[in-house]
């Protein structure tokens, strides 16, 4: 799913026009992108928590040249799905294959 897409479904469930929808998703990624450059954990509830991770320096490769290149110390955005957000996912795909799995005949 792309963020257009995202826009139209919201757009649909709310019976919103397509620009008022794609107000609300652009603040809501705007949101998401403020707090953590500042640091903030966000957690929403039944979805998952995103955070940052701080990446320690190393020495890398260029693949191209082989040359060692020092890479800087960063943040990395990181996110940790829910248990319920998982369970969902997880049932929806077992659901789906006990679906197709035709029944054992004896």
């Amino acid at each position: 799913m792309t963020k257009a897409d995202l826009i139209e479904e919201v757009s649909r469930l709310a019976e919103l026009t397509r620009k008022d929808s794609e107000v609300i998703v652009e603040t809501i990624f705007d949101s998401v992108v403020r707090a953590l450059r500042s640091g903030d954990k966000i957690e929403i509830r039944g979805f998952g928590s995103f955070r940052t991770r701080q990446r320690k320096p190393r020495v890398g490769r260029n693949p191209k040249t082989g040359d060692r290149v020092e890479v800087p110390p960063k943040k990395i955005p990181f996110f940790k799905p829910s248990k319920e957000l998982k369970d969902m996912v997880n049932r929806d795909g077992v659901a789906a294959a006990a679906e197709a799995v035709p029944p054992a005949q004896a």
